[in-house]
């Protein structure tokens, strides 16, 4: 079934991209319509998912933090994860840094340089102290979960995982119901992803029609220069993965396919949040481990995105003949490292990071300009980056924890009958 699902993804993904070209290079004057019907697959794929994102988080983090049986564990599980997080994020940034400086778009493609005065429309008033603690306290977790304010999720799901932990055999009755409400979330989650490959269609198809391919070839330059470094994170993550997991971390990247393909396809990680989960525990990584460290990677670790930061605020720079000095470029890398953590349910997150970034070094905002029309094109490459980020990083505290369970022929991992969920 994954196999099917992925082939016909990709087949999906072409047919839209083909369609959506035809459109706009032959129909000119029904192609916006056409843009518009054909936006409507991945708007109601994508609200489906946003229906079962919430209590699959709950439920599944709940139960994770309730079968761990106190806090000093998960001190200790939550500790892990955010030491590999700090020290992924730092890679991505600094890669992206070093890499942008290496590949120099903004001075190689000779791009027009906007007006100084010129609005990019992108609002980067959330990025303060109080927006982020708006986004991680709730002030009821019904309003979080009509949302889909996961950070806030994640914080209510910490404090009740842990009371229930604390109160021992007197919750198991509780653990058990969302354990079963964890099972239905995954077979509901089964029956959405039937509609993925209309909703690749409908994405693909939207875009091309609207934009044209005619977009990558005036910035294809700095697209493959940006997609070349995503490719060198992921070969660096799948190493520094390895070095912990094994050989076993190929067999990793090659199950989480699907949901990168679709994190790709979509451009958002989030439409592959369900899968994801599901094919670690597949994978062998222990669910409570999985429930745990998927969701808060989720909105600690957006490995793909704060890439994306760096380079874009150089290209910025360049396209404007800016030269930051060292020391510039490592304060740069630590506002990013702060200011992405607090970014969780920010619309259009990585723009708004990196319109409050470009101030602090005198670089117009004006510049975003030269971004936003492929931004889509670039959001594809950082979701599925985002994807696999937190996949190994799922896969290492597993590992770390000694929960990294082998799995069978069927690719279900092997684990105690009230730790499978999968089984």
């Amino acid at each position: 079934m994954p196999n099917r699902l992925t082939r016909w993804i990709i087949i999906a993904l072409v047919l839209g991209i083909l369609s959506g070209y035809v459109a706009f290079a032959y129909f000119p004057d029904s192609s916006a319509g056409f843009a518009e019907i054909a936006s409507l697959l991945p708007f109601v794929f994508l609200r489906l998912i946003k229906m079962i994102i919430a209590p699959l988080v709950f439920a599944t983090l709940v139960v994770g933090i309730g079968k761990m049986g106190d806090i000093v564990t998960v001190g200790r599980v939550g500790g892990k994860a955010l030491a590999w997080f700090i020290g992924a994020s730092v890679l991505s940034l600094t890669l992206g840094l070093v890499l942008v400086q290496i590949f120099e778009p903004g001075k190689a493609m000779s791009l027009p340089v906007p007006d100084a005065t010129t609005s990019s429309g992108v609002q980067a008033g959330a990025l303060t102290l109080k927006g982020f603690l708006t986004h991680l306290i709730p002030v009821s977790v019904i309003e979080s979960m009509a949302h889909n304010e996961i950070l806030q999720i994640v914080v209510f799901s910490l404090f009740f995982g842990v009371a229930l932990a604390s109160l021992g055999e007197r919750s198991k009755s509780v653990i058990e119901v969302l354990d079963a409400v964890a099972h239905i979330m995954l077979k509901v989650t089964g029956y959405v992803m039937l509609f993925a490959p209309l909703a690749v269609f409908g994405a693909l198809a939207s875009i091309v029609a609207k934009e044209g391919l005619g977009i990558i070839k005036v910035y294809g330059l700095f697209m493959g220069e940006f997609y070349l470094a995503l490719l060198t994170l992921w070969v660096l993550l799948i190493v520094l993965g390895g070095l912990v997991v094994g050989p076993r971390i190929m067999q990793l990247i090659r199950r989480v396919r699907e949901p990168a393909i679709l994190a790709f396809s979509t451009a958002s990680s989030e439409a592959a949040y369900p899968k994801t989960l599901e094919e670690l525990e597949r994978f062998g990584c222990s669910n409570r481990i999985a429930s745990f460290v998927l969701p808060v990677g989720y909105s600690f670790n957006l490995d793909g995105s704060m890439m994306y930061c760096t380079f874009a605020v150089m290209f910025i720079a360049q396209v404007y003949g800016i030269e930051l000095s060292i020391a510039q470029q490592i304060l740069m890398v630590t506002i990013l490292l702060f200011t992405s953590k607090g970014i969780a349910g920010v619309p259009r997150a990585s723009l708004v990071v990196i319109a409050a970034t470009l101030p602090h070094f005198n670089i117009p905002e004006a510049g975003m300009v030269l971004l936003l029309g492929i931004d889509h094109f670039l959001d594809m490459g950082r979701s599925a980056t985002n994807v696999i980020g937190n996949s190994i990083a799922t896969a290492v505290v597993s590992k770390w924890e000694g929960e990294l369970q082998p799995a069978n022929d069927t690719g279900v991992a092997v684990a105690e009958p009230s730790e499978s969920r999968l089984s």
